[in-house]
């Protein structure tokens, strides 16, 4: 039961392991292969194959890997109201986005792609960014909800910050940057009011 358990882990690890191999490789100004990252990563050939099935792929993820917003920059002189931070993490990731949009609408593609694969469903098809960051936003105010609604609020948030919402915004709803924007802070804020009742 404890290999079953443990292999996820290892599973994300391996895969984070080589977006940072890639990361490391790319700011020494290198266009590495995909073998060079799979050595950089300690990883054998075969399986950087299977987790990223080309170079171009993992260099679209890598690449938005360097461009992720940093924890100590986004709350650098930061209040501790967790929606005023959150606002800030959801505007790191709104100048993110709008940088690198060809790249993550690709990587979302990519990952979807491979989730109908049968290799590719048993794999972590993305790395959780947001999360990190959106749990580093509630920190200096966790005392302030109970722990179940803490973890709730965090996940909920993770639907509204980030790629899909940018999706589901830009796309469905043909809202414009601004109005998207109107949207998240709304939701941000009604989710923190909702967890601490």
């Amino acid at each position: 039961m404890a290999d079953t358990a443990g292999r996820p882990n290892q599973r994300r690890r391996t895969r984070k392991d080589l977006l940072e191999a890639a990361s490391r490789l790319m700011r020494q100004g290198r266009k590495p292969s995909l073998e060079e990252v799979a050595e950089a990563a300690l990883v054998s050939r075969a399986t950087a194959y299977r987790y990223f099935p080309s170079i171009e792929t993992l260099m679209v993820e890598a690449t938005l890997d360097v461009a992720a917003p940093n924890a100590d920059d986004v709350f650098k002189g930061a209040p501790t109201d967790p929606a005023a931070r959150l606002e800030r993490v959801d505007a790191a990731f709104e100048a993110m986005m709008s940088a690198n949009e060809t790249g993550l609408r690709m990587m979302l593609a990519e990952s979807l792609q491979r989730s109908l694969t049968e290799e590719g469903s048993k794999l972590p098809k993305r790395q959780n960014r947001r999360t990190p960051l959106i749990e580093a936003a509630l920190e200096p105010s966790r005392k302030q909800f109970k722990p179940a609604d803490l973890q709730l609020l965090s996940r909920a948030l993770a639907l509204v910050i980030g790629t899909e919402g940018m999706v589901a915004f830009k796309d469905v709803l043909q809202l414009s940057d601004a109005e998207a924007r109107k949207v998240r802070r709304w939701a941000i804020r009604a989710l923190v009011e909702a967890a601490r009742k």
